[in-house]
């Protein structure tokens, strides 16, 4: 199968066995987009999203402490904790179903690390470019309590912090959903935006469009349909096409 398969109902699909592959033993990622050693021309980026990996840490593994500067970078936990420290003085523990947000702006450097002895962590890394450089650095986080995501979706990230939502610098709305079996979830983009959905576990039909764990999709503005979800637990980003 080539990289990206374009379907008759404007998808552009990214299969997850098509993506780059990382294996540093602690670390097992696969890469959406062009990261660190792997180098992608066609995939280097869709519109502001920079990075989707796709990351599992084992127990006790993690990054030490190193820097960022302007990026929008969040973490969306899928099983197990993930902990925080950053330079800013913020330390926190993300469990399953919870996102943690930094905007590294003018700089800021951290360490995420898995803090069980036990168990792995799987989340997914995702990195935007930002519309503004230099901004100054903030962190928050979401619990999976606050995001009511059940048969919907749950705006997670947005321009003006909307509905409880972080404020990312970006025109970009990110949302969690969980979808299963009868449930449907509509979305209408406007024709100018450019969306992308990624199935971070569990699989779910996209426009008639069937995807499986660690899919991804890209289609321009207009409806969406999600529906025959099977323990789907899904991002949908709807971003400003940028130049």
């Amino acid at each position: 199968m080539s990289a990206t398969t374009t379907t008759s109902n404007r998808i552009t699909l990214r299969r997850a066995a098509d993506r780059g592959i990382a294996d540093h033993g602690w670390l097992k990622s696969a890469h959406s987009f062009s990261f660190a050693g792997y180098s992608d021309p066609e995939h280097v980026h869709y519109e502001s999203l920079r990075v989707i990996n796709d990351d599992n840490v084992a127990p006790g593994g993690g990054f030490p402490t190193h820097p960022h500067k302007n990026f929008e970078i969040f973490s969306y936990v899928l099983e197990g904790s993930l902990e925080h420290k950053d330079t800013l003085g913020n330390g926190s523990v993300v469990t399953a179903g919870g996102v943690q947000f930094m905007s590294t702006g003018s700089g800021v450097s951290h360490s995420e690390f898995n803090p069980s002895v036990e168990d792995a962590v799987h989340f997914l890394q995702i990195w935007l470019i930002p519309d503004q450089n230099d901004v100054t650095p903030r962190y928050q986080t979401l619990a999976a309590a606050d995001l009511d995501k059940r048969g919907k979706l749950a705006l997670i990230l947005s321009p003006d912090g909307a509905q409880g939502s972080i404020r990312v610098q970006q025109d970009a709305r990110v949302y969690a959903a969980n979808l299963e079996g009868d449930e449907q979830i509509e979305y209408h983009a406007e024709p100018d935006r450019k969306l992308w959905l990624q199935v971070a576990s569990g699989s779910v039909s996209l426009n008639g469009e069937q995807l499986k764990q660690g899919d991804g999709a890209a289609l321009n503005g207009g409806p969406v349909k999600l529906d025959n979800g099977q323990n789907a637990d899904l991002l949908l980003f709807d971003l400003a096409p940028i130049a």
